[in-house]
């Protein structure tokens, strides 16, 4: 999931901060936008509204944010 990762970059943030708006443990939002883990629809509204784009936009479905 290249685009959490861009968006978390964008705004220079760590991995800690995102997971804790998320609710969850770095180490899990790291697997997350590695690929490794999956991400449940609570969580990715969540940083759908954190950042401010669309669910969409960030499963890369959609290029306008």
């Amino acid at each position: 999931m290249n685009r959490i990762k861009d968006l978390r970059e964008d705004r220079d943030l760590t991995q800690e901060q995102v997971a804790k708006i998320i609710k969850t443990s770095q180490q899990q939002y790291s697997k997350i936008e590695t690929g490794k883990a999956n991400i449940s629809a609570e969580k990715l509204m969540l940083l759908a509204k954190f950042y401010k784009v669309s669910v969409d936009y960030i499963l890369g479905l959609s290029d306008k944010p």
